[in-house]
């Protein structure tokens, strides 16, 4: 069998050229061979999170934490694991723990933000991704988030004026276009939607996204809200 080092190169290139399940295994094998170690188990647990196996990646980061519990990379591991089986309570624990060890790690306040949002508590939401933003101005996630949860509390205004410098400059991406797409849509101008929708998306697609902003402006805003976080609008 090959070293552990050896599987641990194997499974990142797996990983990186997309043949994510045989990077699972070869992580796994790695385990195997230094079963004390809980890199592996983090790195399995992150691959099954891309591949969308919540259950099974709340697993390996479990197992992970049972071979060394202050481990951050498996405790936000789980955390985005439980934010994404819709389970933000649960992921209260985890977060606290990777907190303490590090409060200054803007990926922690990002995920604490979210977990927010996604209990309705947008102002708390709000204050832990501006505490993230003063650690890494200009960061992209904890920007995007911010403006998504200022216009779930209905501030469309500084929303958009948070988030379009960066969606339109010359590096914005396509998620950045998106979600000010989304937030232009929800404030109820369909032009500035279109129009940032089309930058990325075929007619078809763009018309479709319209419809959808319709459909959410329909909804009670609780609804709203739930149906734009379940979506996958958070980090």
């Amino acid at each position: 069998m090959p070293s552990y080092d050896a599987l641990m190169r194997i499974g990142a290139a797996a990983r990186n050229g997309g043949d994510l399940a045989n990077a699972v295994g070869v992580y796994r094998r790695a385990s195997e061979v230094d079963p004390l170690n809980p890199a592996p188990l983090v790195a399995a647990g992150d691959v099954l999170l891309e591949m969308g196996s919540v259950n099974e990646a709340i697993v390996a980061y479990n197992n992970a934490l049972l071979r060394g519990g202050e481990n951050p990379p498996a405790l936000l591991g789980l955390a985005k694991a439980y934010l994404k089986s819709g389970k933000p309570a649960l992921a209260h624990e985890p977060l606290s723990k990777a907190y303490a060890l590090n409060p200054d790690d803007p990926k922690v306040l990002l995920l604490l933000g979210v977990t927010k949002d996604l209990s309705g508590e947008h102002q708390e939401a709000q204050a832990w991704y501006r505490r993230g933003l003063e650690l890494a101005p200009g960061d992209s996630a904890l920007t995007v988030d911010l403006a998504l949860s200022l216009a779930l509390s209905g501030d469309y205004p500084r929303a958009i004026t948070m988030l379009q410098p960066i969606a339109i400059g010359p590096r914005g991406s396509a998620q950045e276009r998106q979600t000010l797409a989304l937030i232009y849509g929800l404030r109820g101008n369909a032009v500035e939607a279109a129009r940032l929708n089309r930058i990325d998306l075929d007619d078809a697609s763009a018309e479709h996204n319209l419809a959808y902003y319709a459909t959410l402006r329909a909804l009670p805003p609780e609804a709203r809200n739930r149906a734009i976080l379940s979506s996958g609008g958070k980090s």
